[in-house]
């Protein structure tokens, strides 16, 4: 009896896995439910294919909507699609249930259509800035505008979401682009720096021509950080032929004319405005002979090509030259960003050298000019910063006398001034020239 019960036992185990063995073979457990379709008793490709058109029957029924400032985007399947695991979940089904896929929805050309979007919304960012002028107010300022800027990486992650949550309109976000800088700023680093004025004879229509001429060719200049200024590169050679005239030079030590005569008060004029403004004087020569518009130690003589006047703009902006003539004024303005130095220059003479002996020339007796003894000065640069003074040496100079230059009748020299013993006339004087 009990072998009869043992052999049916085994007989029902048998065609129960038969039965089971069958059905799996033949398709997937009744009842089996995949992304919500029915797919029991189907293959596995075909349960897989069932399930995403569920999938598309119901990604069809949305849209996402992107919102950006006044502008309103609407995108509708097939414009997103979508991946999953399909393949992978049915092949790992081994009883009936419902069996829910992972999916990823997407925007098709996401990264396209998030810069299109946001590029609508960009604003460009626009700092303050100034314009200089060569004549007129010396700049014209502009206050510049913040920008902004849509945010692609925030929009991309946005539109992930929706899609994969519950289509919730995506609100394009938008960061702003402050400006670095004030128009308060732009105007400190265009400050003046340093005005200086010499003066000439109106009158003197030739030195007045070579004055103006000089100074234009220097006005509106803009010297970049690290850059050296040359003046003869900048006013070029004082010929004829590019519109200066003769005027009075330096020649020989005395006193004559010579083309691009009153330059020399122009480059002078220049060094004390750089020199005040806290530039690099990097070249500089001084007169043989003392000069008139400015005080011993003061003046910067440039001729031809061998002597030059130089400085260097050591700031980290850039520094802006006018220089303008009105009346019998020539003045040099320096604009930048102040270094909070107080300057001032201080000449000091320290002593003098002894007239030349007088130059005579055959005529009826007469004093031409009365000549003047030398000078031998000092010149001290006075910085005055958070309440220290400092006072620095920066050059020594010699200037040499000018002779007296008088008439005497043929046969003899008249007596000469001082005690000392006249000579003729040089014809042979050095031959070196220097612009006044």
């Amino acid at each position: 009896m009990k072998r009869s019960i043992k052999a049916l036992a085994v007989l029902v185990l048998a065609v129960g896995a038969f039965f089971i063995s069958g059905a799996w073979l033949s398709g997937l457990p009744r009842g089996t439910t995949v992304a919500g379709a029915d797919v029991g008793g189907m293959s596995r490709a075909a349960a897989v294919a069932a399930a995403r058109v569920r999938i598309r029957e119901r990604l069809k029924d949305k849209e996402l909507v992107i919102c950006a400032g006044e502008h309103t985007y609407r995108f509708t399947y097939p414009e997103f699609d979508f991946t999953d695991d399909l393949p992978e979940l049915v092949a790992s089904i081994r009883r009936r249930g419902a069996y829910s896929p992972r999916v990823c929805v997407r925007l098709n050309g996401a990264r396209r259509i998030a810069e299109n979007i946001c590029s609508r919304l960009d604003r460009a960012l626009r700092e303050p800035c100034a314009r200089f002028f060569r004549q007129g107010l010396p700049f014209a300022y502009d206050e510049g505008c913040d920008g902004a800027q849509g945010d692609r990486a925030a929009l991309l992650a946005d539109i992930r979401r929706s899609l994969n949550g519950d289509f919730s309109a995506v609100k394009v976000r938008v960061r702003p682009l402050a400006r670095k800088k004030s128009i308060g700023d732009v105007k400190r680093e265009t400050s003046l720096l340093c005005s200086f004025t010499t003066y000439f004879d109106a009158d003197n229509a030739p030195r007045a021509a070579n004055i103006a001429l000089a100074a234009s060719k220097l006005n509106g200049s803009v010297l970049e950080p690290g850059q050296t200024f040359s003046f003869n590169g900048a006013v070029g050679p004082r010929t004829e032929e590019r519109g200066f005239v003769s005027a009075k030079i330096i020649s020989g030590g005395r006193f004559t004319d010579g083309v691009g005569g009153g330059v020399c008060q122009v480059s002078t004029t220049l060094y004390n405005a750089a020199l005040l403004s806290g530039l690099k004087i990097e070249e500089y020569h001084p007169h043989s002979l003392r000069v008139g518009y400015v005080a011993p130690s003061r003046d910067a003589m440039v001729s031809g090509t061998s002597c030059d006047l130089k400085f260097a703009n050591c700031g980290r902006l850039p520094v802006y030259i006018r220089a303008e003539v009105c009346g019998g004024a020539v003045t040099c303005r320096i604009y930048g960003l102040p270094d909070g130095v107080e300057r001032s220059f201080l000449s000091r003479v320290t002593g003098s050298l002894p007239r030349p002996a007088d130059v005579v020339e055959e005529g009826e007796e007469a004093l031409l000019s009365p000549g003047c003894e030398g000078t031998v000065s000092e010149g001290y640069l006075v910085e005055v910063k958070g309440g220290v003074r400092r006072e620095r040496l920066v050059r020594r100079d010699r200037y040499a006398g000018v002779p007296a230059v008088r008439r005497a009748p043929r046969g003899g020299d008249a007596p000469a001034e001082d005690g000392q013993s006249g000579q003729k006339s040089p014809g042979a004087a050095a031959k070196s020239q220097v612009i006044l």
